[in-house]
């Protein structure tokens, strides 16, 4: 299983799945091998991922006409047609990522977008109020997606904080989340 954070950790709430990704990374051992990528905006970059493993779950932003802070777990095969993230260029990367195998005739893994509602996209690093309140119901329903899976976890005992996550993306020395 492959954990593939998205998003543009410079636009705000754009970042979330980056910092979701990065958060289960540092957070949580898994009872089997669990690779966590931080994606963030490779786009089309990211075809070897798709091509190389058969089950993904996909974490970011989805722009939809609903309340911001909304959760939701679409699989592939119903992403044509939703706007992923906020038009930028690595959510279409994303969806050309999954028509590119199956226009190749290969085979389409089994991927899971778990997106959420962004409330603010904007040049800042940093995330909205509304989306640091719904951060532990997200990771929640991350972890039970795994969990559907036959993939447990468990929390561990010394956690970094989101905030602390955010800080460590603001601070020159650490001009990336490293996983």
């Amino acid at each position: 299983m492959i954990i593939l954070g998205i998003g543009n950790v410079l636009q705000k709430d754009d970042g979330f799945g980056v910092y979701a990704a990065a958060y289960l990374n540092e957070n949580y051992t898994f009872s089997e091998e669990i690779s966590i990528i931080n994606g963030g905006v490779e786009g089309i970059n990211l075809l070897n991922v798709f091509m190389d493993n058969d089950k993904i779950l996909i974490l970011d932003t989805i722009q939809l006409d609903d309340t911001p802070a909304s959760i939701y777990a679409i699989p592939s095969n119903e992403l044509a047609g939703y706007g992923l993230n906020s038009g930028g260029a690595h959510e279409i990367g994303v969806l050309q990522c999954l028509d590119m195998l199956e226009l190749h005739g290969k085979e389409v893994p089994e991927a899971t977008i778990l997106g959420i509602i962004p409330s603010e996209i904007t040049f800042d690093i940093a995330l909205s109020d509304t989306l640091i309140d719904a951060f532990d119901d997200y990771i929640k329903v991350a972890l039970n997606h795994l969990k559907k899976h036959g993939i447990t976890s468990k929390e561990k005992e010394s956690i970094i904080s989101l905030d602390e996550m955010i800080q460590k993306t603001k601070d020159p020395s650490h001009s990336h989340l490293a996983f």
